[in-house]
């Protein structure tokens, strides 16, 4: 009799919960919301949330304040959104830094794969291998070629050590079977200026960072991250062409909130996100920044990160890439 009274009393203290979440989900949101974004204005991430926050404030009634907090590679505003109440009211994007750094920061303040509610994967957009003009290299087979014949003799640059420029240089060795040295520098401007400069020879970036770039001659480049061709770039070949089928990796950006908040509060915010993601103006903002619109799930969203993280890891290990 215990046991059936204390059941009786677990399932309606969850029944009370469910209806308290479902009734809070129904006026949500009262307020302004918050989307912390852990990088400087003017990037793609800050880019794709302020563009999902013009579409989405009508769509929710209360508008969105972008908050960039930068520094730490995106720790500083990792750890803000993660110590926010879940209340759906403090937001964060997140992208592929994100799903890297529980592999190289160990002890991180919060647990990367049980600390956020993955609300949604917004945008995405392949990777793209690029070098400065002067490389004698017009296709990527010239460049692996090239990188072969002198092993270790030839560089590409990244953002820092275990960004996704990183990662993407590591992983273009690893599916190449070519030895390359790493150029880390402080910052994706600085690797961009260096690289057009002839500094460093080769970087693997974001299609939306290196498009003007290509776009204006300063950079050419050999393959892009995906399994088919860019149609940002249709004379470059995708890595599946150019027989480089573990060379696959994409820039996105997602939203994501404290874990603990209510399931109706993210389903809500899913649906409204999608809304803005595939309208009209923001498939053409979207576009215009060489990202396409993904707009699956929670429980897809979810599994991308998780599945992203478990990625990376083993390549992380595999590389022996250290935090600095």
């Amino acid at each position: 009799m215990k046991f059936i009274r204390l059941l009786a009393s677990s399932s309606a203290a969850a029944l009370l919960a469910l209806t308290a979440a479902s009734s809070f989900a129904q006026t949500y949101p009262s307020k302004p919301i918050t989307v912390i974004v852990p990088y400087a204005v003017g990037g793609t991430t800050d880019i794709v949330a302020r563009l999902v926050g013009n579409q989405l404030a009508n769509g929710l009634g209360q508008p969105l304040v972008i908050d960039n907090r930068v520094g730490g590679g995106g720790l500083i505003g990792w750890n803000a959104a993660a110590r926010s109440a879940p209340d759906g009211y403090t937001l964060l994007t997140t992208e592929m830094s994100f799903t890297i750094a529980p592999s190289i920061l160990p002890k991180m303040p919060f647990d990367g794969k049980k600390g956020f509610s993955h609300i949604i994967t917004a945008a995405a957009a392949p990777h793209v291998l690029v070098v400065n003009p002067g490389v004698p290299a017009n296709t990527v087979q010239e460049f692996i070629a090239l990188a072969k014949s002198k092993p270790g003799a030839m560089n590409y640059g990244s953002g820092g050590n275990g960004t996704n420029t990183h990662l993407g240089g590591e992983l273009l060795k690893s599916a190449a079977g070519i030895e390359l040295m790493h150029v880390p520098y402080k910052g994706a401007g600085q690797v961009l200026t260096d690289l057009m400069a002839g500094q460093v020879q080769a970087l693997v970036t974001s299609l939306p960072t290196a498009l003007p770039h290509i776009k204006s001659g300063k950079l050419r480049a050999l393959v892009v991250t995906s399994d088919a061709r860019s149609p940002l770039l249709p004379d470059v070949p995708s890595a599946r062409e150019a027989n480089l089928p573990t060379f696959i990796m994409d820039f996105w950006v997602g939203f994501a909130a404290p874990a603990g908040t209510p399931q109706p509060v993210i389903e809500k915010l899913n649906t409204a996100i999608a809304a803005a993601l595939n309208s009209p103006e923001g498939k053409r903002r979207l576009a215009e920044q060489g990202l396409t619109p993904v707009a699956n799930s929670p429980a897809q969203a979810t599994q991308q990160a998780t599945s992203e993280m478990e990625r990376w890891a083993s390549i992380v290990k595999a590389a022996g890439i250290k935090a600095e």
